[in-house]
C-alpha cells in the first residue's frame, strides 16, 4: 500500500467523500440526574461527589461577585463559567501532578485542585499577593504548586505548548500527562492543527479537551465549520476521540479518566469534545444578545443545567437533601465576599517587580533604567502614588 495511507483499499467507484456517520455523544445521566445504564454508575465516594458539587456552587458564587465587581469598575475584566460547570468533573479525573494548560474558563479546574478564594481574588485585583505579580489580566491564573500553566490571552497558543510538555513528560517516564482546554473557536486557529498533528506523530500523552459551547465571542458554531464538530478533526489526525455530553458531570469524569489511561499507558493523545452551552456572555467585553436571543439562553438554562443535574443525582443517592443548596450557596458567597474585601485592600505589587523574573542578573541597560525610575519615584512620590504600591 502507499506509505501515506496504509489502510486504504482500492475501489472502482468514482466517489468523493464529504461526510461519514455523525459521531455519537456519550452520556451517563439524563437531565433529571438519573444514570441511564447502571454499568456507568460513577465509582466515587460521597465526599468526592460532594466536593465536586460544592465547587460548582462556589464557582457560581465567585462568578456572580466578580462579574458584578467588574461592572462596578473595581476590576478590569472577567469571564464566567455559567452553564459549563460540569467541566469540574474533568479535573476530578486527573492526578494532581498532571499538567494543565487552560484557555480562560477553567477556574473550576483550579478550584478542584485546591486553589483558594484569596488566590483567585488576588489575581483578579493584581495586588501584592498575586502570584503573577500583577502582570496579567484578571482570570489569567497560573500556579506552579497546582501544576497549572499561566493562561495567556491569544487563542490556541496553549495547544502546541501542551503537546510539547506532554512529550517531555513521556521522556521523563513518570506516567503523567498534560491536559489542554480550549473552545471550539480556538479550534479554528492554526495552532490547533499544529498541536494535534505534533502530538499524534510524536506520541504525546496529552488530553485535548474542547469545550464546544456553541459560540465563540460572537460567532455561532454553525458559522465556524461545516464538518461534524471538532471531534471529527481528531479522527482525521489519527487521534483517539470521544464526544461527550459536556453538561453531564459524570460523562465528563468518565471520559477524562479513560482518556488519561490511554494517554499515560499508551503514550497517545486523546481528544474529548464536550458539548455544552455558554449561558453567560463570552466576557465582560461582550453582549451576547447581539447574536442570540435571550429566550434561547433562558430555555437552555432551564432545560439542561449542569448544577441542577448534579444536585438531582446526589438527591437520588440520598447524599443531598432538598434545600441544602441555600446554606451552601450562602456560605460560599460569604467566603467569596470576605476574600474579595481583603484583596481589594491590599497594595499593588512592589515596583521592583517590573525588573524581576526575566534575567538571573539584571543587565546594565535595565540597571540604568531602574536607577532612573528610583530617582523619579523619590522626586515625585505623590504624582506616582507610591503609597499605593508595596514597599520594595
Amino acid at each position: 500500500m502507499f506509505p501515506g495511507a496504509l489502510d486504504s483499499e482500492y475501489t472502482h467507484s468514482l466517489r468523493f467523500v464529504s461526510s461519514t456517520e455523525s459521531i455519537p455523544t456519550y452520556q451517563v445521566m439524563d437531565t433529571d440526574g438519573r444514570v441511564l445504564d447502571t454499568a456507568n454508575e460513577p465509582q466515587v465516594t460521597k465526599e468526592e461527589a460532594l466536593t465536586i458539587y460544592r465547587n460548582m456552587l462556589t464557582l457560581n458564587a465567585m462568578d456572580q461577585v466578580l462579574y458584578e465587581a467588574q461592572r462596578q469598575g473595581r476590576i478590569s475584566f472577567y469571564m464566567t463559567s455559567f452553564g459549563e460547570e460540569a467541566l469540574i468533573g474533568s479535573a476530578a479525573a486527573l492526578e494532581a501532578t498532571d499538567m494543565v494548560f487552560g484557555q480562560y474558563r477553567e477556574a473550576g479546574v483550579l478550584l478542584q485542585r485546591g486553589f483558594t478564594l484569596p488566590q483567585f481574588m488576588n489575581q483578579c485585583y493584581s495586588n501584592e499577593k498575586d502570584l503573577g505579580k500583577g502582570r496579567q489580566m484578571p482570570i489569567h491564573y497560573g500556579s506552579k504548586a497546582h501544576h497549572f500553566q499561566t493562561i495567556s490571552s491569544p487563542l490556541a497558543t496553549q495547544i502546541p505548548q501542551a503537546a510539547g510538555a506532554a512529550y517531555a513528560l513521556r521522556r521523563e517516564g513518570n506516567k503523567q500527562c498534560a491536559i489542554c482546554y480550549f473552545g471550539e473557536g480556538a479550534a479554528s486557529e492554526g495552532d490547533f492543527h499544529a498541536g494535534l498533528n505534533m502530538a499524534a506523530t510524536l506520541g504525546c500523552p496529552v488530553i485535548f479537551y474542547c469545550r464546544n459551547n456553541g459560540y465563540a465571542i460572537s460567532t455561532p458554531a454553525v458559522e465556524q465549520y461545516r464538518g461534524d464538530g471538532i471531534a471529527s478533526r481528531g479522527i482525521g489526525y489519527g487521534i483517539d476521540t470521544i464526544r461527550v455530553d459536556g453538561n453531564d458531570t459524570w460523562a465528563v469524569y468518565a471520559a477524562t479518566k479513560a482518556a488519561r489511561a490511554i494517554a499515560v499507558e499508551q503514550n497517545k493523545p486523546v481528544l474529548i469534545e464536550a458539548m455544552t452551552y455558554r449561558v453567560s456572555h463570552h466576557s465582560t467585553s461582550d453582549d451576547s444578545s447581539a447574536y442570540r436571543s435571550k429566550k434561547e439562553v433562558e430555555d437552555w438554562s432551564k432545560r439542561d443545567n449542569p448544577v441542577a443535574r448534579m444536585r438531582a443525582w446526589l438527591e437520588h443517592r440520598g447524599w443531598w437533601a432538598h434545600g441544602d443548596d441555600a446554606d451552601i450557596s450562602k456560605s460560599a458567597k460569604a467566603e467569596v465576599l470576605a476574600a474579595f474585601a481583603a484583596a481589594e485592600k491590599l497594595k499593588k505589587p512592589a515596583v521592583r517587580s517590573l525588573f524581576e523574573d526575566v534575567y538571573d542578573e539584571l543587565p546594565p541597560n535595565l540597571q540604568r533604567e531602574k536607577a532612573q525610575m528610583d530617582e523619579l519615584l523619590k522626586k515625585y512620590p505623590d504624582y506616582y502614588q507610591i503609597n499605593d504600591y508595596a514597599r520594595s
